[in-house]
């Protein structure tokens, strides 16, 4: 993971998991609606997953 995607996590988490699929996107844009810091470490956690 670049520190392009880092930064695109912390600022608009739902945005840097774009490319992870609908679920994906989904989740971080309610956890981010609910409070940003668990939506920028949902995506910092989707995007270090090594399987996708």
């Amino acid at each position: 993971m670049g520190c392009f995607r880092v930064l695109l996590c912390i600022i608009f988490p739902p945005l840097a998991v774009i490319d992870k699929g609908c679920g994906s996107i989904i989740i971080v844009f309610i956890l981010t609606c609910l409070g940003w810091i668990p939506g920028v470490i949902a995506a910092l956690i989707i995007n270090n997953n090594p399987k996708n």
